[in-house]
């Protein structure tokens, strides 16, 4: 049985659009309907089992509030290339936590709090939280100071 084996840029460019699309707090049926598929092909696209039209992709990006060549970024500064589509055993916990959907929460939620005070009392009771748990090689609570605003 031969099983289609996805292309590693098209994973990469579906991944993408899928980081895009929870980002915004959009449902694969949302996005479907948009661009006028179904769901279950948006599902393709995101596993990159189905390749991505210019047309399509130019309208995806519409949809999600980027630009095409979002989709082909590896970072800032380099275009894509098939070197470090995979992950690293040492990649970034950071962005590794960020794909996770308590991560895209998190961050979604956090990025709504104005106030630079809750913020920083928010990012001392985690640390303090991770702290109780692993042990003390973060700072304790009375450790964190904040430069007062001017």
């Amino acid at each position: 049985m031969n099983v289609k084996t996805p292309n590693a840029i098209d994973s990469y460019v579906g991944a993408r659009i899928r980081a895009r699309r929870q980002l915004l707090g959009m449902s694969q049926e949302r996005l479907a309907d948009q661009i006028g598929v179904t769901f279950q092909q948006v599902q393709k696209y995101e596993k990159g089992i189905n390749r991505i039209g210019a047309s399509r992709l130019q309208r995806i990006a519409e949809v999600l509030h980027t630009s095409p060549s979002f989709f082909f970024e590896q970072n800032e500064s380099q275009p894509l290339s098939l070197q470090g589509l995979t992950l690293p055993d040492n990649a970034d916990p950071v962005a590794e936590f960020l794909r996770t959907k308590e991560g895209l929460v998190l961050n979604r939620a956090f990025l709504k709090i104005a106030d630079p005070n809750i913020r920083e009392t928010i990012i001392a009771l985690v640390k303090a939280m991770a702290q109780a748990e692993s042990g003390p090689a973060l700072p304790s609570i009375a450790d964190i100071t904040r430069p007062p605003l001017e």
